[in-house]
């Protein structure tokens, strides 16, 4: 997909929403349905993309859309396209005619890793081609910033509150794209809206994957990270850029999964000696205000470079690199 292409098509959502401003989500969606191919039909969990984008009378959503519950956006995409290859073999129904059909499931980190987890795996060990979108935020935004397994260590939330005895989150991040790997599904990838055309030439190749594909998109919160409405995309810049959340795609090739760094042309690092320090990328929030003051936690800060460098690491012995 080319810049022109991308342009010129329709936006699957359309402006005036109840988003947030500077919600990232909205930006994400938008450039992912500029990968569909044609008839699509999207289900979305409950979180804020489906309260802010359909209170009724009013919608968003300018093609098919469906809300589900919290639990099961997988499991009513794989209905979707259970449904729709059943209409196929047997030439009847509304969707018969139609040689592909883009079916897209959207949910939060809370409706991922944590409720729709059982519903997510299930989807995918089945083999159902449908393309499922995480819009990662990092915590249970709209029902009132409480923690989730997206939720990173020593992040402040209303249930990880940081104070004198525990400094926010005491768990790690949940390694969903791993899980979602280990289930030997075509394809996966990680996004973020600082760099447009790889948010849509990836998209693109999920929906044109044979079978599940994978799309986790980090996605700042202005309102839950606090943080200045203006600087979502710099937020989601440096978020890659401290490679605490790396851009790269995971292909499946003889059964083996082969990972690839995003190209560095987009200005990634490649190697450690890049990456920006990831002080840079929690100081700009005020959910880890308290590393900073009113005295440095320089053990937790430590903690936290020395996780994403090991992480990294590890990523890139994947990669080849």
């Amino acid at each position: 997909m080319t810049l022109r292409e991308a342009a010129g098509k329709p936006d699957g959502l359309a402006q005036g929403h109840r988003l947030c401003a500077g919600c990232g989500e909205s930006i994400i969606v938008r450039m992912v349905l500029k990968a569909t191919r044609g008839p699509t039909i999207v289900t979305s969990a409950t979180g804020c993309l489906e309260v802010a984008t359909s209170i009724f009378p009013y919608t968003s959503w300018n093609l098919p859309w469906i809300h589900t519950a919290f639990e099961n956006a997988a499991a009513n995409a794989s209905g979707i396209e259970a449904a729709y290859r059943a209409m196929r073999r047997r030439g009847k129904g509304p969707l018969a005619k139609y040689e592909t059909l883009d079916v897209i499931a959207i949910a939060g980190d809370g409706g991922t890793y944590d409720i729709g987890l059982q519903a997510l795996s299930g989807a995918l060990e089945r083999g159902h081609d449908f393309t499922y979108v995480l819009l990662d935020n990092e915590a249970y935004m709209n029902t009132g910033i409480q923690r989730s397994g997206g939720t990173p260590f020593a992040a402040s939330t209303t249930t990880s509150p940081a104070g004198k005895v525990i400094p926010g989150k005491r768990e790690w991040k949940k390694p969903i794209d791993e899980i979602v790997i280990a289930h030997g599904i075509p394809y996966v990838a990680t996004l973020s809206a600082a760099w447009p055309m790889d948010v849509m030439q990836k998209a693109s190749r999920a929906m044109e994957a044979e079978g599940p594909a994978f799309l986790h998109a980090i996605v700042p919160c202005t309102r839950g990270w606090r943080f200045s409405t203006e600087k979502t995309i710099e937020i989601s810049r440096l978020a890659v850029q401290t490679c605490l959340f790396p851009l790269y795609e995971c292909r499946l090739e003889g059964g083996r999964p082969v990972y690839e760094l995003s190209p560095p042309s987009l200005g990634i690092a490649r190697r450690p000696e890049t990456k920006k320090p990831v002080e840079e990328y929690l100081s700009e929030q005020g959910r880890f205000r308290h590393l900073f003051r009113p005295e440095r936690r320089d053990d937790l800060l430590g903690s936290i470079q020395d996780g994403v460098d090991l992480r990294w690491e590890i990523l890139l012995e994947k990669a080849g690199l």
